[in-house]
Formats: C-alpha cells, sequence, structure tokens
C-alpha cells in the first residue's frame, strides 16, 4: 500500500472508530494449532458497547461466554461461572484495550506497534506487532482486515509459536442499541 493509501486508510479507520458506541456482529472463530489437521471451529454473537464493555458469546460447538466488565473477565462455561480480577495486571489490561481496539480497527499507535499495511483486492490488511516484549511473548502480530468503508471485518491473532486465532465477522451493525442485560454475566 502506498503511503497516502496507508494514511487515508488510518484516517477513515479513526474516524469511524471514534464514531462506534456500540457493535454487534456474529463471528465464526478459527483457532488453528500447529499439532493438529484441522482449525477447531467455533461461532457465536459479540457486543461492544463503549467505552470498555465486551461480550464474546459462543453458541457452537459449546455455550461459552467470556465479557470484559469494570477491570474484570467473567466467563459463563455451560453454566459454570467464574470471574477474574484484571484489574491489578497490566498485561491483562492491555489485552483488554487490545481486543477493544481490534474489534474497532483503531489500533494505530506507532509507539506500541510495528505497522505494516496491505492491498489485497478491495480489502485493506494492517499487520500490528507489539513493541512490548512481554505482550510479544504471547501475540507475535494481529493482521487486521477492513472493508471499504474502513470497517473491520476479520481480526487474525497470531501467537509467538505461530498458531493463531481468526476471527471472522458477519451481519455486523454499528450503532444500534444494546440492551446492559447483554453484559451481565
Amino acid at each position: 500500500m502506498t503511503v497516502e493509501e496507508a494514511s487515508n486508510l488510518k484516517l477513515k479507520v479513526k474516524t469511524l472508530a471514534n464514531d462506534v458506541q456500540s457493535i454487534s456482529s456474529d463471528f465464526t472463530q478459527y483457532k488453528h494449532l500447529d499439532f493438529l489437521d484441522n482449525d477447531i471451529k467455533s461461532a457465536g454473537k459479540l457486543a461492544f458497547k463503549a467505552p470498555d464493555l465486551v461480550k464474546w458469546g459462543y453458541e457452537t460447538p459449546f455455550k461459552y461466554a467470556i465479557i470484559f466488565k469494570e477491570n474484570k473477565i467473567y466467563i459463563n462455561d455451560e453454566g459454570n461461572k467464574s470471574n477474574i480480577d484484571i484489574g491489578r495486571s497490566k498485561l491483562f489490561k492491555q489485552l483488554n484495550s487490545l481486543i477493544i481496539s481490534s474489534v474497532k480497527g483503531d489500533m494505530f499507535d506507532e509507539e506500541k506497534f510495528t505497522i505494516n499495511y496491505y492491498k489485497i483486492d478491495n480489502t485493506s490488511v494492517v499487520h500490528f506487532s507489539p513493541k512490548d516484549e512481554k505482550l510479544a511473548k504471547f501475540i507475535k502480530t494481529f493482521h487486521i482486515k477492513f472493508n471499504e468503508a474502513a470497517d473491520v471485518v476479520e481480526v487474525k491473532m497470531i501467537e509467538s509459536s505461530e498458531d493463531y486465532t481468526k476471527i471472522i465477522f458477519t451481519n455486523k451493525v454499528l450503532n444500534q442499541p444494546i440492551d446492559e442485560a447483554v453484559f451481565n454475566n
């Protein structure tokens, strides 16, 4: 991608991300583990409400929900509930912030990431590699794919082991009311 194309994409993404107050979307997730022949596929619904409420609700092949809310991670594994206080963990706070930023697409912080821009067919793909050594031990790079409207359509998180998680978003709706009850654990 040319410098001008990258600059235009960055501006479009930042403008859209600043305007996003809520996101609801279906998603399909593929977990690639090098030692398995086939990727592990799961699907569900994402809900995001500004500034920092996120729910990943998995529906297949099993019911599982992860909610990021008030410096805690709430987990509901088919009725078995638990939570983790992330308020004291700098790494968990970083990961929570990255999840929110990646869903919105706004990770363009050159102090935190080495950023590379690519044009593939009618999409733009941006690679974000963390500069923080602790974070880089877990996540080698994020690949975020944007459509022509500069909206995130796919996020791929590649671990240092080269295993990865790819999430494809479909039926995405922005800025429609989301009931607070969605984020209850």
